[in-house]
């Protein structure tokens, strides 16, 4: 078997796929030879995204799509699978924290804005594709959790928590489909560097030479250091894997975590070596 991946023939969906790690999810799986799908509730970066890919060989396709809208999602689903007649892969990758809100601030907008947008669209669209996977007796899914998933989150634990049940709703449903020739997995980011997260607004010019001493591997994450991680994942090269959510964070799940300061904030980034 050859060690090169080649997505040839197969059809991948990438919610949230216009920007940050689903633009370059996108990007990765088209440059592997697969028609892409992409999923965006943002029109002009899901163009631009498409644009991109297709101005360099790939091919891309997007739909407008709001995946907290089950309806939505089932629509979608039924046009991608009525023109392609089934899909390969899935990646489930939106997700945001919106604001971090102490449990004792918030109320349950906050929960019920939290569930839509990190858990329950993971739900609709595997239910909506996965029939078709098991059909065909093949198929990849990948989802985007988070570190914050993987380790407690003071800022906010109802994000954490949701987080949490993205990782472990991955390894129930691949035992549950393992039979029929599907994997599941799911990667988990941290201090990777998007629009949503925008370390360089956040991180002072004067601290940017502390990264070393917050990140194991001493760097901020880019997009395509989580990309290259699901491309793998949906490969063949990881055909024996499945139920597994791998770390894409540099090594600060293993290193640390979240710290109070003398204000009685959080930080993940202490200021003093």
């Amino acid at each position: 078997m050859t060690r090169d991946i080649d997505l040839t023939d197969r059809v991948a969906v990438v919610t949230g796929g216009g920007d940050g790690i689903g633009g370059a999810t996108s990007s990765s799986l088209a440059a592997a030879g697969a028609t892409v799908v992409i999923a965006d509730i943002d029109e002009a970066l899901a163009t631009a995204r498409v644009g991109d890919i297709t101005t360099t060989g790939g091919r891309a396709q997007m739909h407008v799509v709001d995946v907290r809208d089950a309806d939505a999602v089932d629509r979608f689903a039924a046009a991608v699978l009525a023109e392609h007649g089934a899909v390969d892969i899935l990646v489930n990758n939106v997700g945001h924290y919106l604001r971090s809100t102490p449990f004792l601030q918030s109320d349950a907008a906050h929960w019920d804005a939290l569930h839509a947008t990190n858990f329950s669209h993971v739900l609709t669209c595997s239910r909506a594709f996965l029939p078709a996977m098991v059909a065909a007796g093949r198929g990849a899914i990948v989802n985007v959790s988070s570190v914050e998933g993987l380790r407690g989150y003071p800022p906010d634990p109802v994000y954490g928590a949701y987080k949490a049940a993205v990782a472990h709703f991955t390894r129930c449903l691949a035992l549950e489909v393992a039979p029929y020739g599907v994997r599941v997995n799911a990667i988990a980011p941290d201090v990777t560097q998007t629009t949503q997260v925008d370390y360089e607004a956040m991180v002072p010019e004067d601290l940017r030479d502390r990264w070393p001493l917050w990140v194991p591997l001493g760097r901020v994450g880019q997009p395509d250091d989580n990309s290259d991680v699901v491309l793998f994942l949906v490969s063949d090269l990881s055909r024996f894997i499945t139920g597994q959510v791998l770390p894409t964070d540099g090594g600060t799940v293993l290193a640390g975590g979240w710290f109070r300061t003398t204000k009685g904030r959080w930080t993940n980034r202490p200021r003093n070596p």
